[in-house]
């Protein structure tokens, strides 16, 4: 298969891998199973953080690399060496494009590992974080869903909030996809 052939199948697989997301995050929002949520939101962002990536990425040949190796089923490295790329870089370079998605990650590996954020039924989980790392995302929850800065942010105040905070990762995955096909780069601010 061709490059454009690559790129396409493997934007194709981002985007049946964000409707699944979609329709597994209306089902876990009605079942109140919010842990899940947080699952799901962080694997949309996973998918949102590796497009990124590639776009980053000057060399066509390099992306259509880490492309094959993911149609392959290979854990991305680079061509001719054993350095692997790691979620930590990819949510790096996230983070410096679009501060919220740091914390939309962070928060939601928080939650697909083992850890007291997942007995959030008997407490509240957001105050296991530092402080700064709960102002920014009442800050980010407030820029673009309106959150209001005096409420407590707890489970209960950010649940009618999780939908809100999907559709923003997803439309940005979708719109990073486009740009993908285009054979485009991400501008670095």
């Amino acid at each position: 298969m061709n490059t454009k052939g690559n790129t396409n199948l493997f934007c194709d697989i981002v985007i049946q891998r964000s409707k699944e997301h979609s329709l597994a995050l209306d089902l876990l929002l009605q079942q109140e199973l919010y842990g899940q949520v947080m699952s799901i939101l962080r694997q949309e962002l996973d998918s949102m953080v590796r497009v990124m990536f590639l776009l980053s990425l000057n060399d066509l040949n390099l992306r259509n690399h880490f492309i094959c190796q993911t149609l392959d089923g290979i854990k991305w490295s680079y061509p001719d060496s054993k350095r692997v790329i790691t979620d930590k870089q990819m949510v790096d370079l996230a983070g410096e494009l679009n501060g919220w998605a740091f914390c939309v990650y962070k928060l939601g590996c928080a939650f697909i590992h083992l850890s007291a954020m997942t007995y959030y039924k008997n407490s509240n989980p957001f105050l296991l974080l530092p402080i700064t790392e709960r102002n920014d995302i009442k800050r980010f929850l407030n820029q673009y869903h309106h959150f209001p800065p005096e409420k407590e942010l707890n489970l209960e105040n950010v649940i009618p909030y999780l939908d809100k905070v999907f559709n923003k990762v997803s439309s940005n995955l979708a719109y990073h996809i486009e740009e993908l096909r285009e054979s485009k780069f991400l501008e670095k601010y």
